[in-house]
């Protein structure tokens, strides 16, 4: 088997077109977000609170980085972050007014394009992929 008939590579492609997509689908509905940043404001929104190395965790995200991302949602009036109240080094998350607002705007877009990103397969292929991915993904403890 080469390469490009490797399953981490079909995913590879796959994280780019569903990128894409996501890109495309923001851009035309005129918002300026990242699928990444997307991640954080829907874990956020789940968990509002939520300290940045939590964020991380929940959206399988880089530690190391996850502060660029809420430093951009916090530029762009999404995020509220704050000192906790219980541990003076963690700093907190919550959705600002704005944030829910655009939070409520995007998700039924996000929700639309995700047949967009496996648009060949049929409903029932769609319903096998998203059981043996989250099955693939129980595997590594997610």
């Amino acid at each position: 088997m080469d390469a490009h008939g490797m399953i981490g590579h079909l995913i590879r492609r796959l994280h780019q077109k569903s990128t894409q997509v996501f890109t495309r689908r923001m851009t035309e509905a005129g918002f300026d977000l990242t699928s990444v940043q997307f991640a954080a404001l829907d874990a956020i929104n789940a968990n509002p609170g939520i300290d940045q190395a939590r964020v991380a965790e929940a959206i399988a995200f880089d530690r190391a980085t996850i502060g660029g991302v809420i430093d951009r949602l916090e530029r762009k009036g999404l995020v509220i972050r704050r000192i906790s109240p219980t541990d003076r080094r963690a700093r907190v998350l919550d959705l600002s007014p704005e944030g829910q607002a655009v939070y409520a705007q995007i998700l039924p877009i996000v929700a639309d394009l995700q047949s967009e990103i496996v648009s060949s397969l049929t409903a029932d292929q769609r319903s096998t992929l998203h059981r043996l991915l989250g099955l693939a993904l129980r595997e590594e403890g997610e």
